[in-house]
This record gives structure tokens, sequence and C-alpha cells, in this order.
């Protein structure tokens, strides 16, 4: 009998699977890489060939250019591969765009990483899909009962009634330029707002591919003020990337009010030192409810913890009478936060 850790087991490169000879999202350059999603952290350049699903790909090629990679394979979701011997498939996450689980089986023995997912609802990716299996490997962003995050419709409206309360004032949201801001802007729009929607330019090209992938962010310009008038930003919502607002193009606008989407928002102390007026506590990773009840959900043989709080969740596992353990990988940061 294959046991997990013959299948697949933690390298210094990243996850590795022996008898198909592939890492899951290195973190150095390999020979062969199987890519959960296009998060920086995740998908690395450099690796000779690439399997991801169609718009990972695409995302890639977005930032890092088409050379990324020596060759490429698209993966086509639910379809099953086999890779010497071992069978891999792609399944939902409901991450961000093109967003991937990834099971790798053989011998009966099927473990599937999850990369990163959540199971809250988004209009910009396919929602989370549960793969049953043997072994689980969850990430753990927010693996803390401290962590249980609001819907993202409910803090948009409060973005929105911000805009109504203070008309003069140009509202300039952080948010990561993958998956965070294009569903910030979508969650606007679906909520009725249709009204022109600034961006920082480093998010364009990433707003422009999810339109060509029919999600539709409405009236998108561009947030320049030179040789402009200041005042048409007044009581508009402005998006950007975090390291934006850091620097002195947040101050060109009018009277800004600092806002940041993120699951990190539910820290006070976090807010406070960002500078961030309206804290909006919307998350690309699944809370402590999601985690928890995704794993009883799937009842796996064992539990693998990565990237994020192990603790609690392997400890939590272990009062259920679960075997889990914590990874310990490294190179893996909470960018689509």
């Amino acid at each position: 009998m294959l046991r997990p850790e013959d299948l697949l087991r933690p390298t210094p490169e990243g996850l590795y699977c022996p008898p198909g000879d592939f890492h899951i999202d290195p973190v150095k350059p390999v020979a062969r890489a199987l890519i959960t999603h296009g998060h920086a952290d995740h998908a690395r350049p450099g690796n000779t060939a690439v399997m991801a699903t169609a718009e990972t790909l695409d995302i890639m090629a977005i930032r890092y250019g088409e050379d990324f990679c020596e060759t490429r394979q698209v993966a086509v979701i639910g379809e099953r591969l086999d890779i010497a011997g071992v069978t891999v498939s792609f399944h939902p996450a409901g991450h961000v765009l093109g967003s991937a689980q990834i099971a790798v089986e053989k011998g009966g023995l099927r473990i599937v990483a999850s990369g990163d997912y959540k199971r809250s609802s988004d209009p910009t990716c396919a929602g989370f899909e549960p793969v049953p299996c043997d072994v689980f490997i969850t990430e753990a962003t927010f693996g803390l009962p401290v962590f249980r995050h609001p819907t993202g419709q409910a803090e948009i409206i409060r973005l929105i009634r911000s805009t109504e309360q203070f008309p003069e004032r140009a509202h300039l949201v952080g948010a990561y330029a993958l998956g965070k801001a294009q569903r910030v802007i979508k969650l606007l729009r679906d909520e009725g707002y249709d009204r022109p929607i600034y961006i920082h330019g480093a998010l364009k090209k990433l707003c422009d591919y999810y339109q060509t992938q029919g999600i539709d962010l409405g009236d998108l310009r561009p947030a320049t003020v030179e040789g402009g008038d200041k005042g048409v930003f007044a009581g508009a919502v402005i998006v950007g990337t975090p390291s934006a607002f850091a620097d002195k193009w947040a101050r060109r606008f009018p009277d800004p009010l600092a806002c940041f989407a993120s699951g990190w928002m539910q820290v006070r102390q976090r807010a406070r030192q960002r500078g961030v007026e309206l804290p909006l506590i919307i998350s690309d990773h699944g809370d402590w409810d999601e985690l928890t009840e995704t794993i009883a959900e799937l009842g796996p043989s064992e539990v693998w913890v990565t990237h994020g709080r192990e603790e609690a969740l392997v400890r939590w596992c272990a009062l259920r009478g679960l075997p889990a353990r914590p990874l310990h990988l490294v190179g893996y940061e909470d960018e689509g936060d």
C-alpha cells in the first residue's frame, strides 16, 4: 500500500511527487511544475514545464512575460491526466480566477492539494468544489477561531454608504492586483454602483484580462490627475495596489479616505498601522469556519496543514481524532488575502 509521503512530500523546492517527478507550486525553479493559481508566491517564473488552468497560464504570461517557462500545458478542470503513472486533475478552488485544487492519485491513494481557497461567494471566479480524498492538504492563512469574516456584499455596502456620507472625499481602496481588485470592483457593480471606477495603472492589464473572460467590471478609468481636474475624484472610488497608497501618488486626490480590502482588516491593529479609516474585511481565503467545515465535509483519513496558522488547525483535527500535521512549507505569503 502506497504511503501518502511516498506520493507527495514537502521539499525545499515545495511539494514534490516522486513517482510523477513534479512539484506543486514550487518556490524554486524545477523541471516540471503544476501551479494552483497565479499569485506570485505560488506561481513563479523559471520552471521548465508548467501545467495549470488556461486562466492561470494567461495570468502568468501577463505578469512575467510569454517566456515565463519553456513549455506549458493547459489543465482542463475535471480532466484526468497521466504523468508517469500518476493521475492528476484540477478542480475549482474559489480563490481567484483560474485557481484550482490539484488532486494526485496512484495505487488507490488520492491526495488533494488545495492551494489557496475560500468557500464564500465570489462573482469573479468559479466556486470551490469539494473533492473526496484520503489526504487533504489545506491552507491555514486564517486558521484561528478569531477569524470569522462577514460577506463581501456587506462590506461593499459599507463602502458605498461611505461614498454617500462623504461625497467630497476620494475613497482610495487598497486591493491586491490579482483577484481582490477585480472582486471589489465586481461586487460594487453587483450592488448597483454604476459610476466610473478609477484604477491605478498597475491594475489595468489584469482588469482588461478579466473583462475578456466575461467578467464585466463596468466603466474603468485611469486614476491620473496630471493636467486634470481633481474635483472629478470627489466621492469617487479609486482602486489601486496597497503599495500605491503608501507613496505620494495617493496624496494627489481630494481629502483621500483610506480603505483597504483584506481579511487582515479584522485585526484592528493592522488597520491602524496602515492608517486605514475604512477597513473592508474582504478575504480570498477561507476563514476558520470555512476551513473546519471543509475538512469535516471531506472526511479525509489525514490532514496536512500548510502556510498559515498551522498549529490551531492541527489541534482542531486532533481533538476530533483526525490525524493531522503541519508541513512547515516556506516561501508562501498572503498576497491574495
